[in-house]
């Protein structure tokens, strides 16, 4: 797959991530397996809340699809802060960036509540490729410390693990969370195996478990890949639950109608790269109002139908800063006087 490739794939990947795991629910119940027993019993998963992560760091072109999630741990209430993070290829320094972004979840805490002590957090990164990560979970070891003096400089510099969930190296049995999430992960590691007429991913314990909206999504993404149509259908056709099947059935064929639509605007060079480079920016967009959506209706369910046409609305650079803004709003007239504002 050339590099151009792997770019127009990438939004669907973090489209499909977010719209799965900004749920709170299925978060948890994924989260929840990446820690050690002891620490896991003590984290509050009932209280886990989706917050704005699109301040972790604007530099990064898929910043905005990573995940952070705040709740307590233990008996004393202490705040601690989740990033669940989404990486398609391996990255060397991994560690390094998620530094970077546990300084800026930092910084804006202290900005927010100042002379309040820091929340811990901790980092999970699902890596989402055909074959093993080959990387060290350690910051420490990115380092060029001498052996010989490990022991004395280990007080003097930074050092964290991050949780790694390696989907390349997983059987699909075994991949855990609720069964919204499962299928998700299951979707997503046949993507990368070219595999997705496997039955793992036609599973329809699963599929009747899996919200509306998100089913779609997942016929979608299945389209939007190199998967054999016909093949596809027929396993559509399979289904035994009828309201899966006939759900199914007729979103193919309003997918397979809007691809010959597609097809015939395409017909020039240039037309096909205008249409890759709109189908990007939408796909962003997307992401983006869907995350703004969930952050609304954390804190101000009541004004959520008066919000999404607004939100709708937006351009992205506008979504980005709402995104941000919701930290700080007061009231939900706040949150409505903002975004009337920024539509006009």
């Amino acid at each position: 797959m050339t590099e151009g490739d792997e770019d127009a794939l990438h939004q669907p990947h973090d489209k499909l991530f977010i719209q799965g795991f900004s749920d709170p629910v299925n978060a948890a119940a994924l989260l929840r397996t990446m820690f050690p027993e002891e620490l896991s019993a003590q984290i509050h998963w009932a209280a886990l809340e989706l917050r704005n992560g699109s301040f972790i760091d604007s530099q990064f072109r898929k910043s905005q699809t990573d995940l952070l999630f705040a709740t307590t741990l233990g008996g004393s209430g202490c705040r601690l802060h989740i990033i669940l993070e989404h990486q398609s290829s391996p990255d060397r320094l991994m560690a390094l960036r998620l530094l970077r972004y546990q300084l800026r979840i930092w910084e804006a805490f202290d900005k927010e509540h100042p002379g309040a002590p820091l929340p811990i957090v901790l980092s999970v990164v699902l890596a989402h490729n055909g074959s093993r990560w080959e990387v060290s979970q350690r910051f420490a070891e990115l380092l060029d410390v001498p052996p010989d003096l490990a022991g004395v400089l280990r007080p003097f510099i930074p050092d964290f693990t991050f949780g790694l969930m390696q989907l390349a190296e997983m059987p699909y049995e075994s991949l855990p969370g609720t069964p919204a999430g499962i299928l998700v992960l299951r979707v997503m590691k046949a993507e990368r195996l070219n595999q997705l007429l496997n039955q793992a991913v036609w599973d329809e314990t699963l599929l009747e478990q899996t919200p509306a909206e998100l089913f779609e999504l997942i016929l979608r993404y299945m389209l939007a890949t190199e998967i054999d149509k016909r093949a596809f259908e027929t396993k559509i056709q399979e289904l035994q639950n009828p309201m899966t099947r006939t759900t199914a059935m007729s979103l193919a064929q309003v997918y397979r109608q809007e691809g010959r639509q597609e097809g015939r605007m395409e017909g020039r060079m240039e037309g096909r790269q205008e249409g890759r480079q709109e189908g990007r920016q939408e796909g962003r967009m997307e992401g983006s109002a869907t995350l703004a959506l969930r952050l609304i209706q954390k804190k101000f369910p009541a004004i959520l139908a008066q919000a999404e046409p607004l939100v709708k609305r937006l351009d992205e650079e506008q979504l980005l800063a709402l995104a941000e803004a919701i930290l700080f709003f007061q009231s939900e007239t706040d949150c409505l006087k903002w975004l009337q504002r920024a539509g006009v």
